[in-house]
Formats: C-alpha cells, sequence, structure tokens
C-alpha cells in the first residue's frame, strides 16, 4: 500500500537529518529544509544536467528537485555543446509550478550574474564584448557572454548596412546606451564605438591636413549644392562649383555615391574642422590667358548651356562659358530669353568684355548683326514721308511698325497743330494706316521719332508774319482765368495775356472785366517760333500812347492833366495817327533787319 505523507516524512528525515538534530522543536524546520534545501525563489542556484530531451535540458538543482531549460538559453547563436553530468547555474523563478517542477532559466541566471558588471561598465562608459546572433524587429540581438541585448538598426554603422551577415557571430565591443533593470532590457550601440575611433582619427588626420593638399576619397552623400566625400576619418564638402571648369546643374552629372576621387583641400577650418575640397582645382584652369585667347570686339561661336530670367549662358569651350544679357540678345526682342534660343543651339557671340580674376566673360549677339535702326537712319532721311500701321495707342503718342522689328513714335504733341494732343489722339486706333514725316532717328537709344501734323504747314508761321516785335493788333478774346486772357491770333493760334499785363492801373488788371467775343488792342512783346508763343500786352501799348501823347501835346508838368493831354490827342485823329504810323514803320524796318 502507497504510504501516507506523514510516514513519508519521517523516512525522510530519518535517512537525510542526523538523529542529533532531529528534536520537537525544529522539526518542522528541519523537514521543510529537507523537502526544499535552502534555495530561494530569485536566485541564481547550481544545477546538474540529467537529462537532454529534445530541445530542452532537465537539471536537477538539489534535494529531489527539478526543472528544464531550453538549450538556446545555453548558445545564443552558438552551437549547443552541452552534455549529461555538466554543472551549470540557473536561476530559480519558482520553486514549484503545478506539475511539481521548478521553473529556471539559464538566461536570466547569466543576466544576473553579469548584471552588476554591466551597470558599472554603463556608469563609467565603458565598452562590452559580445556578439550578433539573431535579428528581431527593428534591430538585432546581442549576446553579452550570456545576456541578450538589443541592437537597434541604426545603431550598427555610421551608415546603413545592406549586409549584416558579416558581422554576425563575431566578437565585437559595444557601447551600453540603455539599462532597465526592471523589465530586463539592454540596448546597446556598435555605431558609438566606431564613432569615437573615428573622431579619433579624424582629429588626427585633420591635425595633419593642410591647404593645397591632394587626398583620396569616397563620394558619400550628394546634394543639390555639392557632395561629401569620405577621406577615411574625416569627410570634406565638394562643392558643386568645384567639381568641374564646365557648369554642371547637379553634381551627380559628374559624381556617383561609392566613387573613388582624388580632391584638393581647398581651405581647411582648424576652429571647426571644416575641409573644403576640389576636383578641378587638380587641372590647369582653361581661363589661363583668356584675353588672348578671346578678345574683347573678336566674334566667336558658343552653344547655349543655360537660360534664365536674365540671360543665357554660352560655353565657348570645356569650362569656359559666359554670359549674353538679355539686353544684348536681340535688337527688338528683350522681354523673354527663352523665346529668343534654346538650349543646346549653336549661336554667334561678340566678346564685350573680360574679367579674368573672377572667370565672367560679357557677350552679345545682337551686335554679331546689324543695328536695325541704324540701317534705318541710312534708308530715310529725316523729312521723308512714311506709311505704317498702328501698333500700340497710349497717353504720350502712337507706336507704328516700321519693318524689322522696330517701331517708331508719334508723340501727342507732334498730332496735331489745331488741336489740343488730348483731342487728337482720341482719333487713332489699333491696326489704322497713317502717314507720318520722319523727324529723327537716335540708334544709341533705339528711338525713331515721326510726326503727322508736320504734313501740313504750320498755322503759327502764316500767323505771326504781321506780328512783329512792337506793333499793334486787335484781338479777339476766347477764354478768360484768374491768370488772364487767351485771344485769337489766327485759325489754330492763340496767345495769352497775363493779368499784369492787362492795364497800366492795376484797378483794371482783373480779368473778369473781359468777356469771351470782346476784341481788345495789343501791343506784341515778342514771337518765339521755337516755342510757338506769343506774348502780348495791353499794358504796354497804354504805357506807349501815354507817352507818345504827353510828347506830343503837353506834360503833366505844365499843370495840364493826363485827361486834358489825351483829349486834345483824340481831338485830333488823323495828325495822332500819321506820327505814330511813321514811328512804327520805321521800327517794324528796323525789327525786320
Amino acid at each position: 500500500m502507497p504510504k501516507n505523507s506523514a510516514v513519508l516524512k519521517k523516512e525522510i528525515v530519518a535517512r537525510e537529518v542526523p538523529q542529533e538534530f532531529a528534536t520537537k522543536e525544529n522539526f518542522a524546520e528541519l523537514l521543510e529544509e529537507s523537502l526544499h534545501g535552502s534555495k530561494k525563489e530569485g536566485e541564481v542556484v547550481n544545477g546538474r544536467i540529467i537529462a537532454i530531451e529534445g530541445d530542452v535540458a532537465i537539471i536537477d538543482i538539489g534535494m529531489k528537485t527539478e526543472g528544464k531549460v531550453p538549450l538556446r538559453e545555453f548558445s545564443f547563436g552558438g552551437k549547443n555543446e552541452l552534455k549529461v553530468g555538466d554543472e551549470v547555474e540557473v536561476f530559480l523563478d519558482r520553486t514549484e509550478n503545478r506539475y511539481g517542477e521548478a521553473i529556471l532559466s539559464r538566461e536570466k541566471a547569466l543576466r544576473e550574474e553579469s548584471w552588476v558588471k554591466f551597470e558599472k561598465a554603463h556608469e563609467k562608459g565603458q565598452h562590452v564584448e559580445g556578439m550578433i546572433f539573431g535579428r528581431v524587429k527593428g534591430g538585432f540581438t546581442v549576446d553579452l557572454n550570456g545576456a541578450v541585448a538589443f541592437l537597434p538598426g541604426s545603431q550598427v554603422d555610421v551608415r546603413p548596412v545592406k549586409d549584416i551577415a558579416p558581422l554576425m557571430n563575431i566578437q565585437q565591443p559595444f557601447a551600453i546606451l540603455k539599462m532597465d533593470r526592471k523589465r530586463g532590457n539592454i540596448v546597446v550601440s556598435r555605431r558609438a564605438i566606431l564613432e569615437e575611433s573615428r573622431q579619433d582619427a579624424r582629429n588626427e588626420l585633420l591635425a595633419q591636413v593642410e591647404e593645397g593638399q591632394v587626398l583620396d576619397g569616397v563620394v558619400k552623400n550628394i546634394t543639390d549644392y555639392g557632395a561629401f566625400i569620405d577621406l577615411g576619418s574625416a569627410d570634406g564638402l565638394l562643392h558643386v562649383t568645384d567639381i568641374s571648369w564646365k557648369r554642371i546643374s547637379h553634381p551627380s552629372e559628374v559624381l556617383k555615391v561609392g566613387q573613388h576621387v582624388k580632391v584638393k583641400v581647398i581651405k581647411h577650418n582648424k576652429e571647426t574642422g571644416r575641409l573644403s575640397l576640389g576636383m578641378k582645382q587638380l587641372e590647369e584652369s582653361p581661363w589661363a590667358g583668356i584675353e588672348l585667347k578671346y578678345p574683347v570686339g573678336g566674334k566667336f561661336k558658343g552653344t547655349i548651356t543655360n537660360i534664365t530670367d536674365y540671360g543665357a549662358f554660352v560655353e565657348l569651350e570645356a569650362g569656359i562659358e559666359g554670359l549674353v544679357h538679355v539686353s544684348e540678345m536681340s535688337w527688338t526682342k528683350k522681354n523673354n530669353p527663352g523665346k529668343i534660343v534654346s538650349t543646346s543651339q549653336e549661336v554667334q557671340v561678340v566678346v564685350l568684355d573680360i574679367d579674368s580674376e573672377k572667370h565672367r566673360i560679357s557677350l552679345s549677339m545682337k551686335q554679331c548683326l546689324d543695328n536695325p535702326w541704324t540701317n534705318f537712319g541710312e534708308k530715310h532721311n529725316p523729312g521723308s514721308v512714311l506709311e505704317a500701321e498702328i501698333k500700340n495707342v497710349t497717353d504720350f503718342g502712337l507706336f507704328v511698325g516700321l519693318g524689322e522689328g522696330i517701331d517708331g513714335l508719334v508723340h501727342i504733341s507732334d498730332l496735331s497743330w489745331k488741336e489740343t494732343p488730348e483731342e487728337a489722339v482720341k482719333k487713332y486706333k489699333k491696326g489704322d494706316k497713317i502717314k507720318a514725316m520722319m523727324l529723327s532717328v537716335d540708334p544709341e537709344k533705339e528711338r525713331i521719332s515721326l510726326g503727322i501734323k508736320q504734313l501740313e504747314h504750320d498755322p503759327f508761321d502764316q500767323a505771326v508774319k504781321p506780328l512783329k516785335k512792337g506793333a499793334v493788333a486787335t484781338f479777339q478774346v476766347i477764354a478768360t482765368s484768374d491768370e488772364g486772357i487767351e485771344v485769337q491770333v489766327a485759325d489754330g493760334v492763340s496767345a495769352f495775356i497775363k493779368r499784369n499785363d492787362l492795364s497800366k492801373d492795376r484797378v483794371e488788371q482783373r480779368p473778369e472785366r473781359f468777356a469771351v467775343g470782346d476784341r481788345v488792342d495789343a501791343k506784341v512783346i515778342s514771337v518765339d517760333k521755337a516755342t510757338r508763343k506769343i506774348s502780348l500786352s495791353i499794358k504796354a501799348l497804354e504805357a506807349e500812347e501815354q507817352k507818345k501823347a504827353i510828347a506830343e501835346y503837353g506834360s503833366t508838368d505844365s499843370g495840364a492833366s493826363l485827361g486834358d493831354i489825351l483829349g486834345v490827342a483824340l481831338s485830333k485823329p488823323s495828325k495822332a495817327k500819321e506820327k505814330p504810323a511813321a514811328k512804327e514803320t520805321k521800327k517794324s524796318k528796323k525789327a525786320a533787319e
């Protein structure tokens, strides 16, 4: 019959507990110790492999207590060489599960054993040795002498690694980035180790690098503005303008990642440790002796390489480019360079200016062609009559097409002799055919002045023929204003009498005493044909008449009043008119001479 638990306990005690200790007082304690030994949960205990079944090892930790541990916890990527009878250390999670087995862990035992060592290394910034043995989501697993750590994919190397196989299952140093003992997590980095060694090597390299030195490198990265070159332990920037003497739009036209190149150190900033590199500096500059190869004024052929809003770049030879400004592309088209030329088009240019230090050449395309304004001036003399079509009507005149892509301007002041400019311009519209006289050509300013009113005789010339300086004439008032009155001299010709010229008497210098249609006598002060202005004065006429009357009929000093003197003069009109007329004739002849 099976023995009950009480009998079983007595037999165990009799077999394994010395009699001298089996007293009534400590019997229970001795029994518990005999059953479970002194092993406590949460500690590392010694055990012996008593069997290997499949992928687990059965380990006896003493006192008839056994547990199972997966074989993978003994290898971590290496080969499993365990055999029955091997002594091992395991971590006791629980003394007994529902099957009466101990819950053991080799991984936790190793982790517990190493944890203190890792914590010290982390605090001091020391490296730990480990081996990458597996791949997990987001990174890899690392065996740190039994403890499993996580290696993020971004911490494997200083640059992305396509093939991790060469780094697997080899001992190498790692830096501990983070530790969480409660969760049992350890995060390590291989990249930090590489960066440390790289920084030391970088400092050593930078200490030896001098400007002008030629180095070997590998294209590490390409951007819009250049490429970063890996010099082994330091990086340098190769700017796009220093890659080639020839213009390139993007560094990828010449370079590719991983390409081996030779570069020259252009600048070394020792404070920041930055290196500026160049490739074109290893070649002879094509700008040497450029003034002799492309003298100013010389004509050459080139190819359009780039078109911008302000012009186009023309390659004269490899590495030599010049700019044709938009103003030098065409005599007549000056707005959009893209409508004048196209990329890769061959063009002829004239060298305008060279700056060898700044590597700049100013070119012109239009100078290779005849100036249409000069040609027009040679074919048409001032005074010649042209027939043209109105291209545009503006507030300041009419633009008319003259052929060869050039236009002429009829200014509003040259539209009509009789009408005001504002009235005259309203009579014309775009597309009208007109006749105009060529007035002048200015090839430098690219201007051609035309006139329509010049096709007719100037009424001003006819109107001013009888108006000699000093002559007296009668005029009709056509307008009044606060500044004076406007009078009609002839059809389409008028003159203005200023307020202070309306009378000798200040009280009578009032424009409002005149009305439109009134006739007034005035003296001609001046006639300016250039400005088409006639100066008249009633005041001057009154002063002249007073002076003549006093000279002929008496003086105010004799006691006679001005009214008396003028009364006498008016009572003898025939005599008064003859003498002034004679004097006026002499004055007119003298003025004419």
